[in-house]
């Protein structure tokens, strides 16, 4: 089973920091690193920096176009007006049917705000107590959704779709 994670930064860096931390627990086999973005906000920028970690990603890395709707989602859309969040409605409805519901995303836009990061990492087989040991101290606030395999199954399928239309 996969599970989608968020962990929030109180630094628009501490995001970056963390992904060292993440490789060096890969590398040691505590946990496995499917695919994973970045999000930063600086202080004073109208909106945030995001960037897919493809170094990280492996063979079954859900790609650019599930991060863009899931940014679009979190980050953008309420900047475009009413007009265009109707229009991601359906959209929103379909991320929920894999386990991305309207909490999680209301939950991450309210906490990664101007001055603070985070990570997004879809992983699995991870030792859980070994990993939070290693994020003590880095004062990370973690959100999370436990993706079935039947869900990661129906994501994975609706984004290789996308990726092979364009």
């Amino acid at each position: 089973m996969a599970t989608l994670t968020v962990w929030r930064f109180d630094t628009a860096d501490g995001a970056q920091n963390a992904l060292t931390t993440l490789e060096r627990l890969q590398k040691e086999e505590l946990i496995q690193v499917v695919d994973a973005a970045v999000v930063s906000w600086p202080e004073g920028r109208k909106k945030p920096r995001t960037k897919q970690l493809h170094s990280l990603a492996g063979a079954g890395a859900l790609g650019g176009s599930f991060w863009g709707l899931l940014f679009g989602l979190i980050f953008f859309v309420p900047l475009l007006g009413m007009a265009v969040g109707a229009a991601m409605g359906a959209l929103t409805a379909s991320m929920a049917d894999v386990g991305i519901d309207d909490d999680f995303i209301r939950k991450v836009r309210d906490k990664v705000t101007p001055g603070t990061s985070a990570l997004f990492a879809m992983t699995s087989n991870a030792v859980t107590d070994r990993v939070l040991e290693h994020f003590q101290g880095t004062r990370a606030e973690l959100i999370s959704t436990n993706l079935s395999a039947e869900q990661e199954a129906k994501l994975r399928a609706a984004f290789e779709e996308s990726e092979q239309e364009a």
